[in-house]
């Protein structure tokens, strides 16, 4: 059998060959990638779950049995059957309210229409709004204080050695200790016969911007710190202002950064958030796991187990949301963490 060699093969032969060897290559590259970005994972939760459904029949509390992946599907069936049963009472709230002024306008045309709020119980699935309204204010209210503060702090030395004590002290203390001295505190200033905001929405939001700007702070204030003595030297020799130096040297340099300390800070929020709820019993996904607990009937454990998966599901889609957003606004795609 004769061998095919470079020599006795035409260029554009040779061309075919190498462009066909290079396609497998990459179709296997893609396979792997596939196995260990789909495969991999899916086993690894049939593993989990399977583990789950064998050990939570041996685990009996109070409530009685520790409840497995089927007694938390059926529960989670239900909350959005509640859901569904509380949307269509709420239509038919509306609709009664619409008819009954029709008649009453008919009768006397000078009549003032007025609609009732609906006053329902809130469901899982308005727990998770609320939750997720609280969180973003509290992070947005974070981020536009760590941010700059993290710019200023940085650019000076001196001003980073003086406020690092500072982040230091504060930056480990629980949302524990900060609540009751949050809610003290807007109770007594936040006064006001016709709020724009509940009280306990502003604790809550309070709180979470208190815990979670921090890793903000930090890692723009390093990142700053940080920037190549090359860069600088551009921008002396460019003559630039501090805020232009700001907005075309600092800042696209620590971007990588910035965005990795918002990533840490967006996680915190969301933990501390379930956290403050409990407590204060804000409305949100943390006040519906303490209720569900206080409740203590036999589909608690379930209905709990339910919103811990929930919980944990909307912290992986937040961190994946800022990842993408860290992509698109980051030069350097390195420098992105997975």
């Amino acid at each position: 059998m004769s061998q095919v060699s470079a020599s006795n093969v035409p260029e554009s032969g040779l061309s075919r060959i190498i462009g066909r060897l290079t396609q497998n290559q990459s179709i296997t590259e893609i396979l792997k990638q596939s196995i260990g970005a789909l495969v991999l994972p899916t086993i690894g939760l049939l593993l989990f779950l399977m583990l789950w459904a064998m050990a939570a029949p041996k685990v009996v509390t109070s409530l009685g049995q520790f409840p497995g992946p089927a007694q938390v599907w059926q529960q989670m069936e239900g909350l959005v059957t509640e859901h569904q049963e509380s949307r269509a009472t709420e239509v038919a709230f509306y609709e009664r309210q619409e008819k009954r002024n029709a008649a009453r306008v008919a009768k006397d045309p000078s009549y003032t229409p007025k609609i009732r709020a609906y006053t329902g119980k809130a469901t899982f699935f308005d727990q998770i709004g609320t939750s997720l309204i609280t969180v973003m204010a509290g992070f947005l209210v974070a981020t536009a204080i760590a941010v700059p503060s993290g710019i200023v702090i940085g650019l000076s030395s001196a001003l980073y050695t003086a406020a690092n004590p500072l982040i230091q002290l504060f930056k480990p203390v629980s949302p524990l200790a900060w609540l009751p001295l949050v809610t003290m505190v807007v109770s007594a200033v936040y006064v006001s016969d016709d709020p724009m905001v509940s009280k306990s929405f502003l604790t809550s939001m309070i709180t979470v911007t208190l815990c979670c700007l921090w890793p903000t702070l930090i890692n723009t204030a390093v990142g700053v710190a940080g920037i190549p003595q090359d860069l600088k030297n551009v921008s002396h020799v460019l003559r630039l202002n501090w805020l232009t130096h700001v907005i075309k040297i600092v800042i696209p340099s620590s971007i990588p950064m910035v965005f990795t300390g918002l990533r840490l800070s967006l996680g915190i929020a969301w933990m501390v958030l379930i956290a403050a709820e409990m407590l204060a019993q804000s409305p949100g996904l943390g006040k519906f796991v303490w209720d569900e607990f206080q409740n203590g009937s036999s589909n608690s454990l379930g209905r709990i187990m339910a919103a811990v998966i929930v919980i944990g599901l909307i912290g992986f889609l937040l961190d994946r949301t800022m990842l993408m957003i860290q992509r698109k606004a980051s030069w350097d795609k390195s420098a992105v963490l997975r």
